[in-house]
């Protein structure tokens, strides 16, 4: 696949929501995609949520009905992604933790808090983003984001139980200010970069041929 440039998500979710009626399918296989090629960074991922829910508002704004119901599918699309882009995180600990020392608690630790801030900046995000709508879509935005806040997202969810298992291992290490210092992330390791973005591909592929069924 090309590279999925921030215009190029802009111009696409723009198009599925001002005109496509499976708009929370093609908007989790459009972010799916666009994670895989940042491998997954929390930079990165920030910057396709937020390249996303641009072109979201420029769909909203050309419906001429059910923008409400489009916003909502839209969201859902994006939690979708984001909760299976998590899961592969999951996975990939699990399977690299597997391997003892060979993958380390600072390996584990970073990219556990580059889950966490991913998620954290989930909502914000949109919610910055939205600032910029009309007022319309602008009010849409925060009466889905503030049910969103209060009932929990898939998304929140999945980084929960990830955070849950490997709570004891990375405790100590968390701790550690030469780990994760100021709240940036270090760099992923390339080693996870490669098992989570292969096992994401597989979960992408495994939902394209389930719809394609």
């Amino acid at each position: 696949m090309s590279e999925l440039t921030n215009e190029i998500i802009t111009r696409v979710a723009t198009e599925t929501v001002a005109e496509a009626t499976d708009i929370r399918s093609r908007v989790r296989d459009l972010t799916l995609s666009a994670i895989k090629q940042r491998h997954l960074e929390a930079v990165g991922v920030r910057e396709v949520v937020k390249a996303l829910t641009a072109g979201v508002n420029f769909g909203l704004e050309k419906r001429a009905q059910d923008s409400k119901e489009a916003m909502s599918e839209a969201f859902a699309g994006l939690d979708d992604a984001l909760q299976k882009s998590a899961e592969a995180t999951h996975l990939a600990l699990r399977q690299l933790s597997d391997h003892g020392k060979e993958f380390s608690d600072v390996e584990l630790t970073i990219a556990i808090e580059n889950l966490k801030q991913t998620e954290r900046e989930f909502l914000t995000t949109i919610s910055e983003v939205a600032g910029a709508a009309s007022e319309r879509v602008k009010a849409d935005w925060h009466e889905l984001v503030t049910h969103a806040a209060r009932a929990g997202t898939d998304t929140g969810r999945q980084v929960a139980d990830t955070v849950s298992e490997f709570s004891q291992r990375i405790g100590s290490v968390a701790q550690d200010t030469k780990v994760i210092g100021g709240g940036a992330v270090r760099q992923l390791s390339s080693r996870f970069v490669q098992v989570a973005s292969g096992i994401l591909a597989g979960i992408t592929e495994a939902i394209k041929e389930t719809n394609s069924k």
